[in-house]
């Protein structure tokens, strides 16, 4: 199998992730289908070479077409499932009769599915053979990979798969490396949103670089235990998917996650954010979720769990840190 058996990408998704996403394809050569919900963004990606919705300004190649068929995306080689984490599993249902039975589906969504406490990759596994589940995740904002700027990104799936979609994506400003850990690269995705948030309220509180310094490396070494109670490798944590996602999201005011909980430490309430519209936080959903898998689990993620009591109003913002801090003392 070449890089050939990828030539057209199906994108199931037209925000602007998604759209920046089909861009990267058609930069890599490839033919992509963009496929868009709303019938009028279709038409309109058609008649402007644009997504005016979800990322004006940015000019989209002949190579991308966009469409309302589900049907007609779904015919691609290669699916790129751009769509929000707690919705994975309706989309899933729907594209099981439509994709072809060797074409990958790569979830770009990064979350952990509540009720069921499921990775991505897991919910995926219920529905399609494990050689057609794929995990593309790591620091890389859609503004920075439309304008062309240099992003590295984790695909895994079974090794020879990653390295053919690898093969089919990259190109000069947008690098995906490989790997077959797709539990560590699917938790290190989703994990990163809770603790951004984490890190924006402090910031948002008047805390202090220093205070989010300690608690991205106290989140990080969550993530850590956690990830070796799933199976995933440690290797996978360190890398781009894990700590590099995580310093970027926890670090910029670009990240939807940080921004939110920025408000959230500046007094908003989420039910505030949600009337205003503010833009999706994966982090919201998954931190519920988050918790039950590390009970299950018997691990302690103490960052994640403050989180989670602050985001659903059973903890106020001014008892958060003393609880954080007054934990018993322990060794590093």
């Amino acid at each position: 199998m070449t890089s050939e058996a990828y030539n057209h990408i199906g994108v199931i998704g037209a925000g602007s992730w998604g759209t920046a996403l089909a861009l990267a394809a058609a930069r890599a050569g490839r033919q992509v289908s963009l496929w868009a919900r709303d019938p009028e963004v279709a038409e309109d990606i058609q008649r402007e070479h644009e997504n005016r919705r979800y990322l004006s300004g940015v000019s989209l190649p002949s190579g991308i077409a966009a469409t309302a068929s589900l049907e007609i995306a779904a015919a691609a080689d290669a699916l790129l499932l751009v769509i929000p984490a707690q919705h994975l599993r309706a989309w899933a249902i729907q594209l099981q009769s439509r994709v072809r039975p060797d074409a990958p589906l790569i979830v770009c969504a990064k979350g952990i599915e509540r009720g069921s406490g499921k990775l991505m990759s897991e919910v995926l596994a219920e529905f399609f053979a494990a050689r057609q589940i794929a995990i593309l995740s790591g620091p890389g904002f859609a503004c920075d990979v439309a304008a062309g700027l240099p992003t590295a990104v984790t695909i895994a799936a079974q090794l020879d798969v990653a390295q053919h979609l690898q093969s089919a994506l990259g190109h000069g400003s947008f690098r995906p490396y490989a790997s077959d850990d797709v539990t560590g690269v699917a938790l290190g995705g989703a994990a990163k949103n809770v603790y951004a948030i984490a890190c924006g309220i402090v910031i948002g509180m008047g805390l202090g670089e220093s205070a989010r310094a300690a608690l991205l490396a106290r989140s990080f070494s969550e993530l850590g235990r956690l990830g070796e109670a799933l199976g995933a490798r440690s290797e996978t944590l360190m890398g781009l998917s894990g700590l590099g996602d995580l310093v970027l999201t926890a670090t910029s005011p670009t990240s939807r996650n940080f921004s939110f909980g920025l408000a959230i430490g500046k007094g908003a309430s989420q039910l505030e954010l949600d009337v205003k519209g503010h833009p999706l936080a994966e982090g919201v959903a998954t931190a519920p979720a988050l918790l039950a898998r590390a009970r299950d689990l018997a691990i302690e993620l103490p960052v994640a769990e403050t989180t989670a009591a602050i985001l659903d109003g059973s903890l106020v913002l001014d008892a958060a840190i003393p609880r954080l801090m007054s934990r018993p003392f322990k060794a590093e």
